[in-house]
């Protein structure tokens, strides 16, 4: 399985880019509009999910591991192909996913082409506890998740804790646990 690819970007389109390694080859890695974006060099490495069917083998690459961890979750679901979880990754950042998931934004995933409010919903109920596991760099998203376990510790139901926190203000973990217990009581 192919997990990583380096090497000279050799064609750059749209949704995707041809690379050549260093044996000679070269490799259709279909992107984001995210990734695409920050490609500006003309040697790259990327994190890679190798797609396997009966009619074809697709290599999809990403610049960021988590957002590598999010079309990797995607593509698990029912009914959500490879084309709609990249659509998917084009539209929202890892921290906009989860942050939408969080706050169980429908709208959010509307926005994204191929994804209907049926769809939009069935994501966020199957993966209502997936951005748990992402590693944030943004500190108000991970602020935003450590404030939901403690709320949720306390007793709170998920629902009830995702809408109040929708609307906090707060950046820090301690200011949106206060905030929220406010607005809860």
């Amino acid at each position: 399985m192919i997990v990583g690819i380096e090497g000279h970007v050799v064609k750059k389109e749209v949704t995707f880019v041809h690379i050549k390694t260093a044996s000679g080859l070269t490799y259709k890695v279909f992107v984001s509009l995210v990734c695409i974006g920050k490609i500006t060099t003309d040697v790259i490495a990327l994190h890679v999910s190798q797609i396997i069917r009966e009619d074809q083998h697709s290599l999809y690459g990403f610049i960021d591991e988590n957002e590598k961890k999010v079309f990797d979750t995607l593509i698990k679901l029912n009914g959500i192909g490879p084309s709609t979880a990249l659509a998917v990754c084009s539209t929202l950042s890892p921290d906009d996913f989860a942050q939408a998931l969080v706050s169980q934004n429908v709208q959010a995933f509307q926005k994204v082409p191929g994804i209907g409010p049926k769809s939009a919903k069935r994501i966020l109920v199957e993966l209502s506890d997936f951005s748990l596991q992402l590693n944030y760099d943004d500190h108000s998203s991970g602020s935003m998740i450590e404030a939901s376990l403690a709320l949720e510790s306390l007793g709170f139901k998920k629902e009830m804790i995702k809408k109040v926190l929708s609307t906090c203000q707060g950046v820090d973990t301690q200011t949106l646990i206060k905030e929220a217990l406010r607005k809860l009581s």
